[in-house]
């Protein structure tokens, strides 16, 4: 197959020509493919290693010093120290994520599909913000896909962001805009006036990134309603109009509501339809942040949870926790994109096409003009490689190993299971012995520490406790089977060292 599609293309790529340009950028062709040949077969050696290798290393003081205090040196460099550089000062000292006997956070490993389409799309260097180019179509086209993949309807529009963060910050602000353009009060001393009473909903399980996009779009702390959850720890609707009823009285303007699909903490889904209802019948914007749960509707065993999900107005979606895009593919969906244009849409003299443009930019989507073209091609890709039953699928492996865990936990003397689930978060505690919060936070940082298995705490019930979250696409059941020894030595040794398990 013909690699290069265009006539003004080299013939054979074994012989490229002799000069890309000049000027300290520049550099021989054969050079650049010497050093991306050695950097491919360097990451797959270094993937191929990763389940032998520790979690994670502590990294010496020196190291550090010698990344973030290091000078410029007045002269460059050659493009093979590029690849020494990564992988004596950089490889050795992952988060993590990328290790199967990693359960700390939602942090998946890189999909090798999406490890391809960067590094093309890196490439091609295209601004998915301006201009007409494929990858702003591609764009256009995944988003879709995902709306589809999340059961909302074919109306829907939005863009790719970084992350959950980013994506949740720009939901808030256009519901803030669609909510205070009906009331007539976008603009001007109305908007001043409305803006100061505006108030926002959410469950006190929500992600704190909810919190600090209110914090950025001007609502304050005194003005958040963190709503108490369920036994099952899911927002509770009843609880949620009480409080809306009482800031109605007050003469506040209650905004939005965030419903959560799939809680960091113990992976529960906030029920959809009657908070949907409650928001149509007072007039607020209905925010699902699904940053890890979105794709929910997809899994037979999960379906019912995601009833009524079609008519929330807006979604969260993070391709790199559930799909394993490389990191920073994160995605806002709105069942009607105009709400979008209308947030923030804005004109300048040096962005006028010279021709209409067939449809908005989609820099009218979002507060990025300048927007990576990575993240369309690597979620593309990965789609692409899944398709749609490999994306059912991957999510089900998550659930059945969450499930396993689950189970050994049951069976084990020694733990007890807190909460989980449906979405494959575990959290767990050690029964034979007392002063739970320092000691499991103490656990947690042996494990980490000893380097075979990864795990963090979480707060459940006012008490610290272990927290597994299962999104590796290579995690085993022998995973499993060695964080849970890695939990009880820790547990013995700390238990070992005088003082310990008696006096707290």
């Amino acid at each position: 197959m013909n690699r290069f599609p265009y006539d003004h293309a080299p013939a054979h790529f074994s012989e490229p020509p002799l000069s890309w340009g000049e000027g300290p950028a520049a550099v021989h062709p054969k050079a650049l493919r010497d050093e991306l040949i050695a950097a491919a077969e360097w990451v797959c050696q270094y993937l191929g290693q990763l389940p032998e290798a520790p979690v994670s290393r502590p990294m010496p003081g020196r190291r550090r010093a010698r990344l973030h205090d290091a000078p410029l040196d007045r002269t460059g460099g050659e493009l093979r120290q590029i690849l020494d550089f990564v992988r004596e000062e950089i490889a050795p000292f992952p988060t993590g994520n990328g290790h199967p006997a990693f359960f700390a956070w939602i942090n998946s490993p890189p999909a090798p599909a999406g490890l391809i389409a960067e590094l093309l799309a890196s490439a091609i260097n295209a601004t998915c913000g301006m201009g007409e180019n494929a990858l702003m179509d591609l764009e256009r086209g995944t988003v879709r896909i995902l709306a589809d993949l999340a059961g909302l309807p074919a109306s829907t529009g939005g863009v790719l962001t970084s992350g959950g963060s980013m994506a949740n910050l720009l939901a808030l602000a256009t519901a803030r805009t669609w909510f205070l353009t009906r009331r007539g009060s976008g603009d001007g001393p109305a908007y001043d006036r409305d803006h100061a009473r505006l108030t926002l909903y959410y469950n006190t399980q929500a992600h704190m990134s909810v919190a600090k996009a209110a914090a950025c779009i001007g609502i304050p702390t005194h003005r958040l309603r963190p709503i108490p959850s369920d036994t099952q720890h899911r927002l509770d609707p009843a609880a949620l109009r009480a409080a809306v009823t009482a800031d109605q009285a007050a003469g506040l303007l209650p905004f939005c509501t965030v419903t959560t699909l799939g809680t960091t903490a113990t992976g529960a889904v906030d029920p959809l339809e009657p908070v949907t209802a409650l928001c149509r019948s007072t007039g607020m914007w209905h925010h699902a942040d699904g940053a890890w749960g979105g794709l929910g509707a997809m899994v037979p065993a999960l379906a019912h949870l995601y009833q009524g999900v079609a008519d929330v107005d807006s979604m969260t979606v993070d391709p790199h926790k559930t799909l394993s895009v490389p990191v920073g593919c994160g995605a806002l969906l709105v069942t009607d994109p105009e709400h979008l244009h209308t947030a923030f849409a804005h004109r300048a003299s040096y962005l006028t096409p010279g021709e209409p443009a067939t449809l908005p930019w989609l820099s009218h989507s979002t507060i990025e003009l300048t927007r990576p073209g990575t993240r369309a091609l690597t979620l593309w890709a990965t789609l692409h490689h899944l398709g749609r039953d490999g994306v059912t699928t991957l999510l089900q492996h998550y659930l059945s190993l969450a499930d396993r865990l689950r189970d050994k936990i049951t069976a084990s003397r020694r733990l007890e299971l807190v909460a989980g689930g449906p979405w494959p978060v575990t959290c767990f505690r050690l029964t034979d012995t007392a002063g739970p919060d320092a000691l499991h936070t103490r656990i947690a940082h042996r494990v980490q520490t000893a380097g075979r298995a990864y795990l963090a705490t979480v707060t459940v019930h006012d008490q610290t406790v272990l927290r597994a979250c299962l999104c590796n696409y290579r995690t085993r059941e022998s995973d499993l089977d060695l964080l849970l020894r890695e939990v009880l030595q820790a547990a013995d040794s700390d238990c070992a060292e005088p003082t310990r398990c008696t006096t707290e």
